[in-house]
């Protein structure tokens, strides 16, 4: 990887810096309140033996009554908007992985009921070299069909099929689990922990942390080719978190953490070419997202948000409108 990503960036200081949890920050996911945004919700990830996820408010605050504990090394965690169950109702959803349990959980939210039965096991076709524990988890909502899948990586795998594909099928219990495909080229080199899927332009991306940013088809039957593997260049050692912001007409932003540089690079969504980094005072950060929604007088422009180095055990938080191109770099 170049020596590109090597400069020295002014430092945008957060908005808001969370309460810490208790063991090891990992991964973020806001759910919008769409009836109330300033009653928007952060889910965080704390992964440890004796872990949680936490829940947080606009101001950083842990909200007690939300955060919900005694999981098995949670992972990574995604939220998703009106999911239909099989009464024809429909809730907003939550999923995370459990590692140590390899399994995925499935929540609605607000209300945090399970929808899972206990959790889904997932990769039990191998117990070697740690390919059966779940890491990295992104939801993928069909604006064709409406299906709801849960697309999940793990610790190590295959070069090829790194990824299963599994649709969320409505049952009375909420929802029963049916794999739909195995996908995914893996280099070898590390691991692949961070996914994000483009719902409305269809797209999957997935962090292969020492080889480049891969991005694949979202829709089961437009078939398994990679369609690009970009961004390597860009950074200095791990490509870590990836969060996509979304606006009108395919405009947009992919933001992949570079996580030993203590940067993030911005990619654009159309066609995925590199437009800048910036210093947002974290280190060594894993996950991140962004929502463009407002909420509120707290971010009337959207929100960023990413894990701060695992002794912080925090997240920040950042205005969307903080985070533009630098000066110095139209220049």
């Amino acid at each position: 990887m170049l020596a590109s990503c090597g400069q020295q960036l002014p430092e945008i200081a957060p908005d808001v810096v969370t309460e810490k949890t208790l063991h090891d920050t990992d991964d973020p996911a806001i759910w919008v309140n769409r009836e109330n945004p300033e009653e928007s919700i952060v889910f965080g990830t704390d992964k440890d033996t004796d872990g949680a996820i936490y829940a947080f408010d606009l101001d950083g605050k842990v909200i007690e009554a939300k955060t919900m504990r005694n999981f098995k090394r949670p992972n990574n965690v995604d939220v998703e908007y009106d999911v239909k169950l099989s009464d024809s109702t429909v809730t907003d959803i939550m999923i995370f992985t459990e590692r140590e349990r390899e399994q995925i959980r499935v929540f609605s939210v607000p209300d945090m009921k399970p929808l899972d039965n206990g959790g889904f096991k997932v990769f039990q076709d191998t117990r070697e070299n740690e390919m059966s524990l779940p890491m990295g988890v992104s939801i993928y909502k069909s604006p064709q069909s409406g299906k709801t899948y849960a697309i999940v990586g793990r610790k190590n795998g295959p070069k090829e099929g790194y990824l299963h594909q599994i649709e969320l099928v409505p049952s009375e219990k909420g929802f029963t689990p049916k794999l739909v495909r195995e996908f995914g080229l893996f280099s070898g080199k590390k691991e692949i922990e961070a996914i994000a899927v483009d719902d409305e332009l269809g797209f999957v991306y997935c962090s292969d942390e020492g080889d480049g940013i891969r991005k694949y088809y979202a829709e089961p039957d437009m078939g398994n080719k990679e369609i690009a593997i970009f961004g390597a260049e860009h950074f200095k050692d791990d490509i870590e978190g990836i969060a996509i912001s979304t606006y009108p007409d395919g405009k947009g932003q992919i933001i992949v953490s570079n996580q030993q540089q203590g940067t993030f690079n911005f990619f654009n969504r159309e066609d995925n070419s590199f437009e800048y980094a910036l210093n947002l005072g974290t280190t060594e950060t894993d996950g991140c997202e962004v929502t463009t929604a407002s909420l509120g007088d707290k971010f009337p422009n959207g929100l960023f948000v990413s894990m701060n180095d695992n002794g912080e055990k925090n997240f920040f938080y950042h205005d969307l409108s903080r985070l533009k191109k630098p000066v110095e770099a139209e220049k």
